[in-house]
C-alpha cells in the first residue's frame, strides 16, 4: 500500500514543510539519506507549549510528539521533490522532552511519534531513537524531532 494512502486511512494530510526558523536549511540530501532538522511540535491550531512534568501530562507530550512525526515526513516529502513515495525507511529520530528535571517518560512521549511513524509506514517506520529530557525549547514547544530517513 502507498505511504499516501496509508496516511489518508489515519485522517492524515501532510502539510506544507515548515520554513526554517533561523539560520540553517530544513533538510541535506547526501546520496540515499535525508537529514531533517528538528522539527517542532505545531499542530493545526498553533504551536504545542508545554513542559511535561509540569502543565503537560504524557499522552499530551505523545500527540505533540506525533506532530514532529508529521512535519518529519512533510520535510522528506519536500526533500523527494514532493513524492513522499520515495521514502524507504526511517533510520534514526533523536527525541527532545521539554521537561522537569524530575520526569523520567521521555521514552513515552516520544512514542507519539515512534508509534505514528510504524503505523503509517509499516516495517519502514520503525527506527533507531533517542529520546531526551530538555530544560526548556525553542519558543517554548513541548518537543522537538530531528530524523534521518532512507530515500529511492
Amino acid at each position: 500500500m502507498s505511504i499516501t494512502k496509508r496516511l489518508s486511512d489515519l485522517g492524515v494530510t501532510l502539510p506544507d514543510a515548515p520554513a526554517p526558523a533561523a539560520n540553517y536549511v530544513p533538510f541535506v540530501k547526501t546520496g540515499n539519506i535525508v537529514y531533517v532538522s528538528g522539527q517542532i511540535s505545531n499542530g493545526p491550531d498553533g504551536l504545542i507549549l508545554g513542559k511535561l512534568g509540569d502543565t503537560m501530562d504524557v499522552d499530551a507530550g505523545a500527540a505533540a510528539a506525533k506532530t514532529c512525526a508529521i512535519s518529519l515526513l512533510a520535510q522528506v516529502k519536500a526533500a523527494c521533490d514532493g513524492d513522499i513515495e520515495r521514502l524507504v525507511r526511517v533510520v534514526k529520530l533523536t527525541g527532545f522532552v521539554n521537561s522537569t528535571a524530575d520526569f523520567t517518560d521521555q521514552p513515552k512521549v516520544i512514542n507519539g511519534a515512534s508509534d505514528f511513524l510504524v503505523e503509517a509506514l509499516g516495517d519502514a517506520g520503525r527506527h533507531a531513537r533517542s529520546a531526551v529530557s530538555a530544560a526548556s525549547l525553542p519558543l517554548g514547544v513541548a518537543v522537538e524531532i530531528e530524523g534521518i530517513f532512507e530515500i529511492a
